[in-house]
């Protein structure tokens, strides 16, 4: 609460090597009204004055993160940690209170600023944040503070982040290319049967060629253009505004309709189709592990699924689910070799992965 130009809040003193440190609770409206950045820069291009701490904002980071407050379980559970200077703070250890001048730049942030930035202009329900306080710190323990935890914390992989949405009651994007990730890389006679790394590591599986998070990046872009809103509005059982592809859009947007009606073993059963196709017509490329081959990698499967919508489209019918044969008809025409599918032809990367991609589009007869 407010108190003559100050914020109140409850909050706790602890002690600990570092020194002395309080955490409490604060609106995220106040602490946004107060807190602010030190960005790391350069003063007026003398490279003698390197000033701040702090890393430039990261603005999809943010854009994100503005949209993710907003979801219908939306959290930061974790400790914003802020420096304040002595005259802008004082604690009371009776009514274990901390009061903090209402004012600008008057909290510098030390951890938290894409979260913080995140919540500018929020709108929704009350936010509160749980905040770690240093008063009177000097800079040197404010920038050591920030690199230990920017150094040391270890970023969850993507693979393991979709792996977890096994655990989700509700349906969304990402539950169900999980879902169908693991099951063509787990199913007897699927051209993915072992070949996918779940939880992004390789479990001594002889022919794993692709990570889980590279496997479901690609087909969730054939589901939905904006998967955490659409995960968002399938929680709050808003389907009603879940929207669906039109005719047009269905040509980048192949299964989102199939996903809306809940159609996720047709979706499975056309991957595994198209792949199928692929596996019979160049068997020792896709099938077979081994350094210069790229098709049956990250590249190839990429350059791959480019082609499945204007392959999907050439054979059959929105919603429909071609055979195997039929995605056949499209690569019989291709006369790339098992020996074509090499780094040496194609450059590792996004340049190789276009290149791949246009050869196919163009002998496939799909270009025209």
């Amino acid at each position: 609460m407010s108190k003559n130009g100050q914020i109140e809040f409850a909050c706790l003193e602890f002690q600990q090597p570092i020194g002395q440190f309080y955490i409490g609770t604060i609106l995220a409206k106040d602490l946004f009204e107060i807190s602010y950045a030190d960005i790391r820069r350069i003063e007026h291009n003398d490279l003698d004055k390197i000033l701040g701490i702090q890393r430039e904002l990261s603005r999809s980071r943010v854009k994100e993160l503005k949209q993710y407050v907003h979801t219908v379980d939306a959290s930061f559970p974790t400790s914003i940690i802020l420096a304040i200077d002595p005259q802008n703070a004082s604690y009371n250890p009776t009514t274990k209170t901390m009061k903090v001048e209402r004012s600008k730049n008057v909290a510098k942030i030390i951890d938290g600023q894409h979260r913080i930035a995140g919540l500018e202009d929020y709108n929704g329900p009350e936010f509160e944040l749980n905040v770690t306080i240093f008063v009177d710190m000097d800079l040197e323990d404010q920038a050591l503070l920030f690199a230990t935890i920017n150094l040391k914390q270890t970023r969850v992989s993507k693979s393991l982040a979709y792996d977890l949405f096994e655990f989700a009651t509700s349906r969304s994007p990402q539950k169900t290319c999980h879902n169908i990730a693991k099951l063509l890389n787990s199913k007897e006679g699927s051209p993915f049967n072992r070949k996918i790394k779940i939880l992004g590591t390789a479990t001594g599986q002889p022919n794993e060629t692709l990570t889980q998070a590279g496997f479901v990046d690609v087909l969730m872009s054939y589901i939905s253009t904006n998967p955490m809103l659409d995960r968002d509005l399938i929680k709050r059982g808003d389907l009603k505004h879940l929207k669906r592809a039109s005719n047009t859009e269905e040509r980048r947007l192949v299964f989102r309709n199939m996903f809306i009606d809940e159609r996720d073993a047709e979706i499975a059963r056309v991957i595994w189709n198209f792949f199928e196709a692929v596996s019979n017509r160049w068997p020792e490329a896709w099938q077979i592990k081994k350094p210069s081959n790229i098709l049956n990698r990250t590249m190839g499967y990429r350059a791959l699924m480019r082609i499945l919508p204007h392959a999907y489209f050439q054979v059959s019918q929105p919603g429909k689910v071609p055979s195997t044969s039929q995605f056949g008809t499209i690569f019989e025409k291709i006369q790339l070799k098992e020996s074509d599918f090499s780094s040496d032809k194609y450059n590792p990367g996004s340049s190789g992965e276009s290149g791949l991609y246009q050869d196919l589009l163009k002998q496939s007869g799909l270009a025209d």
